[in-house]
C-alpha cells in the first residue's frame, strides 16, 4: 500500500465514522462498505459499554466524531508533507494503548500506519473492540493492512522501538522494560483552566464541556480551574447544569457518592451542585466527580504555577490559551506530552 492509497483509504474511514457519529442511516454503497458492515459497527458503538461502563454510545461516537475530523484527505497530506515519510527502512514499533477514553490509542496508531512502519499493537483490556473494527473497516478497501498491523493478546516481542501510554506507574515500568529501545513513553497528565471573570455565559457552559466529556476520564480533561479572588462560583454550577445528566451514568455516581462522602467524613469544605463536588485545592488532579478551584489575585501566580508543572499539564484552557469547549478536540499535530510523534517515527 503506497502512502497515497492510505490516505485514500483513511479518508473513506472517516467519511464512515462521521456518519455513525451523526447518527445517520447506512449512505448506500458511495460511502465504500454494504450495509451490514456499515450495521455491525453501529451495533459495536450500541454495545460497547457491555465490555467497558465508559464507553456509552454517546462517548464512542464522540470520539469516532473527532477521529473523523483528523481523516480529511487535505489535512492529511499536508501533515505528511513536514516529514520524509514513508520511511525508507520500516521498522516494527510496539504501541501500548492506554484505554481511558474510546479509542485513546488511535492517533499513535495512524502515525505508525502513515509513516511506513509496521505496528505491533498490545490493547488496553479496556479498549480491545474498538481498534480491531476500524481496522477491519480499512482491510475492506485493502486487506494487505494486516501485512503492517498486528495486535497482540500476550507478551511483545521482535520490534525495534516503543510507543506506551499510561499511567505514572506504569510508565516506571515502561522504562525499566523498554528502555533501551528507542521510545516515547507517555505518563498521567491532565488539563488545567483560568478564568478573569469576564467570560460570557455561552463559554461558561463550553468550560463545562472540557470538564464533563467522557465523564472526566481524559488527559485533556479539566481537572483544576483558577478564578479571580471575587469570582462567584455559583456562575459556573449554573453554566454547568446543562450536564446535569451525567449524574444518571451509574458508574459516575459511584464515584461521585463514594468522594462526597470519603471527604465529608474528613470534615473537607465542599461545595455541591448534585453531580459535581468542588473542592479548593492546589492539586492538579482531582478525584473523578470533583473539580479543583485555586483563587489568584494576580494572572502571574496561574502563570507561575503553569511553568512548575508543565510536565503534568496537557492542555491550558482559556482566554490568551485553549479556547473554551476545545479541550477534547485536538488537531493532528496536538501530540500527546507535546512530543512529535512523526518526528520520532521518521527518525527511526
Amino acid at each position: 500500500m503506497i502512502l497515497f492509497q492510505k490516505v485514500k483509504i483513511l479518508s473513506n474511514l472517516g467519511n464512515i465514522l462521521q456518519s455513525i457519529s451523526k447518527d445517520e442511516k447506512w449512505p448506500g454503497t458511495k460511502i465504500g462498505i454494504n450495509e451490514q458492515e456499515y450495521l455491525d459497527l453501529v451495533e459495536l458503538v450500541n454495545t460497547v459499554h457491555i465490555y467497558n461502563g465508559w464507553f456509552t454510545p454517546q462517548a464512542v461516537k464522540r470520539s469516532f466524531a473527532g477521529i473523523s475530523s483528523w481523516l480529511d484527505e487535505e489535512k492529511l497530506l499536508d501533515w505528511l508533507d513536514a516529514y520524509p515519510l514513508p520511511v525508507k527502512s520500516p521498522k516494527t514499533v510496539a504501541l501500548i494503548m492506554a484505554g481511558n477514553i474510546p479509542l485513546v490509542g488511535f492517533h499513535d496508531f495512524l502515525a505508525v500506519f502513515l509513516s511506513g512502519h509496521k505496528a505491533l499493537i498490545k490493547l488496553s483490556s479496556d479498549d480491545k473492540h474498538l481498534l480491531p473494527a476500524l481496522i477491519k473497516i480499512i482491510s475492506l478497501f485493502d486487506p494487505s493492512i494486516y501485512e503492517v498491523v498486528e495486535i497482540k493478546d500476550f507478551k511483545l516481542a521482535n520490534f525495534d522501538a516503543v510507543i506506551a501510554t499510561g499511567s505514572d506507574n506504569s510508565a516506571n515500568y515502561f522504562l525499566s522494560y523498554f528502555g533501551k529501545y528507542p521510545h516515547l513513553i507517555r505518563k498521567n497528565r491532565t488539563s488545567v483552566a483560568i478564568l478573569t471573570g469576564r467570560e460570557t455565559k455561552e463559554e461558561l457552559v463550553n468550560l463545562g464541556s472540557d470538564v464533563f466529556t467522557y465523564f472526566g476520564l481524559g488527559c485533556r480533561n479539566v481537572s483544576q480551574i483558577w478564578l479571580p479572588a471575587e469570582f462567584d462560583i455559583n456562575l459556573l454550577f449554573e453554566a454547568f447544569y446543562e450536564y446535569k445528566e451525567i449524574i444518571n451514568h451509574n458508574k459516575y455516581a459511584n464515584n461521585y457518592d463514594y468522594n462526597k462522602a470519603v471527604y465529608l467524613l474528613n470534615l473537607e469544605n465542599l461545595l455541591d451542585n448534585g453531580f459535581l463536588l468542588v473542592k479548593e485545592d492546589n492539586k492538579l488532579n482531582s478525584p473523578l466527580g470533583m473539580l479543583h478551584v485555586m483563587r489568584y489575585q494576580s494572572l502571574n501566580e496561574f502563570r507561575m504555577y503553569v511553568a512548575e508543572n508543565h510536565e503534568k499539564i496537557q492542555v491550558v484552557v482559556g482566554k490568551n490559551y485553549l479556547p473554551f469547549g476545545q479541550s477534547q478536540l485536538p488537531g493532528l499535530t496536538d501530540y500527546a506530552d507535546g512530543v512529535d510523534t512523526l518526528d520520532f517515527l521518521s527518525k527511526l
